[in-house]
């Protein structure tokens, strides 16, 4: 049996993505933030001659706006708000600061600035005054004395030795608590934490709702009155979209000064072409070349940015409407198929940018969310984010006397075709911060 072979030379097309120095330049450049961005390009301006930028207060005093938050990352609540330039001080420095403001320059103030050194960064006095009495040599009632100097200063409950003193502390230093707060926090403190309330309002011939009121001023109480100093997330946010609403119309901006602009140096190059060195003409083209690519990149992130915030704000037009609309579900490749771009693309592109509007400042990943109900048939895709608003939405409106428990939010979901676990409840209901059913409970008179 004989085997034929046949040569055939065929041409075909195919498309094949070069990953060039500049394409990489460009996809690293779409995923910088703002200040990763203008280190990069710091660097470019360092090793380019012909690159100058143009400087952040060149920029701010061109009228460009330029935006300063706090990052906050607790919850799914709004995620800035404004803060000034300092770091953020240290609870011992606040302390001292104090001290040696308020408190005449005497023994006692030694003894003061010796138990300072105590104080733990959650605001606790961590130490046995007995022990530091044996250990210096100071009389116990000097330290007591000069311990108790420490708590009457800010914050309030600083200096505490226990959560029960700190309560206390910042219960007398607040003229709107209710008033048997401090007695029962003082004398029924075990019994207030079992929820042993019955007992309590038997005992002070009140209602079961004055010792709920009592409840509800000791959750807006710190359990670590230091915590907020010296542990504060400060940054500079720089968002690259700002949304602003007029006669009832949304309208998306990029914002003026939000990322580096560099100009070419004209003058510089045409001195150097006068050159007729072969070396010279060619370093001169590649760095303008480079400066070119540069400017390219800086556009087309830009653009990108604006062009899947228009997106976003297209789809999620009631929101920013109304914010108190739910967020619809919204997955990275619906956006990447619109906008004819890979999914990588539009994950670049939203991760850590910011955009403002005017009821703050929202990552804009914040407006994705990550599929929770997959094989339910007829079911909607729903976001965990939407998941996370309806369960807030059946809480507020539940009946105060007879609160859901987790068991029944999963019924009352199931009712609006949302099939998620009891532990996924819980988890949910964490993220909002919102406490069990037996802590919502509320008592009638």
């Amino acid at each position: 049996m004989a085997i034929e072979q046949k040569f055939k030379q065929q041409q075909t097309q195919i498309q094949k993505l070069a990953m060039t120095p500049e394409l990489q330049q460009s996809i690293k450049m779409l995923q910088y933030n703002i200040e990763d961005l203008q280190e990069f390009v710091t660097e470019k301006v360092m090793e380019n001659p012909l690159i100058e930028a143009i400087d952040d207060n060149q920029r701010i005093q061109a009228g460009e706006s330029r935006y300063k938050v706090n990052l906050t990352t607790t919850g799914d609540t709004d995620y800035m708000n404004s803060v000034s330039d300092d770091e953020s001080q240290s609870l011992l420095d606040y302390l001292l600061e104090q001290i040696y403001l308020t408190m005449r320059q005497t023994p006692l103030r030694k003894v003061v600035l010796y138990l300072v050194d105590y104080i733990e960064q959650t605001g606790y006095f961590n130490a046995n005054l007995d022990d530091l009495a044996e250990e210096s040599g100071i009389p116990p009632i000097m330290l007591l004395d000069a311990l108790t100097l420490i708590q009457r200063l800010d914050p309030p409950g600083v200096g505490a030795r226990n959560l029960q003193e700190s309560l206390m502390l910042q219960i007398d230093s607040d003229d709107l608590a209710p008033k048997l707060a401090y007695t029962v926090i003082k004398d029924d403190f075990d019994n207030f934490v079992d929820r042993k309330w019955a007992d309590i309002a038997k005992k002070y011939r009140v209602n079961l709702s004055e010792i709920q009121e009592i409840s509800d001023f000791v959750r807006t109480l710190s359990p670590n009155p230091g915590a907020g100093f010296g542990t504060t997330r400060i940054g500079k946010i720089y968002p690259d979209l700002v949304l602003k609403k007029s006669n009832n119309e949304l309208t998306l901006f990029k914002v003026r000064g939000a990322q580096p602009e560099v100009v070419f140096q004209q003058k510089y190059f045409d001195d150097m072409s006068k050159d007729q060195d072969p070396e010279v003409i060619k370093y001169l083209t590649e760095k303008k070349r480079e400066y070119e690519w540069l400017v390219h990149g800086l556009k087309q992130r830009g653009d990108t940015i604006l062009k899947v915030g228009q997106y976003i704000l297209k789809y999620q037009a009631d929101f920013f409407a109304d914010k108190t609309k739910p967020i619809k579900p919204l997955l990275l490749r619906e956006v990447a198929a619109a906008l004819g771009v890979h999914e990588s693309t539009i994950s670049r592109t939203v991760n850590d940018k910011y955009i403002e509007t005017e009821s703050g400042v929202y990552e804009i990943k914040s407006f994705f969310g990550q599929i929770a109900n997959k094989n339910k048939k007829n079911a909607e895709e729903l976001s965990s984010k939407t998941i996370m608003t309806t369960m807030q939405t059946l809480i507020e409106s539940e009946d105060k006397t007879k609160p859901f428990s987790d068991q029944k939010i999963v019924l009352q979901l199931m009712k609006q075709n949302i099939d998620i676990s009891r532990r996924t409840v819980a988890k949910y209901r964490e993220n909002l911060n919102i406490p069990s059913s037996s802590a919502r409970k509320r008592y009638k008179d």
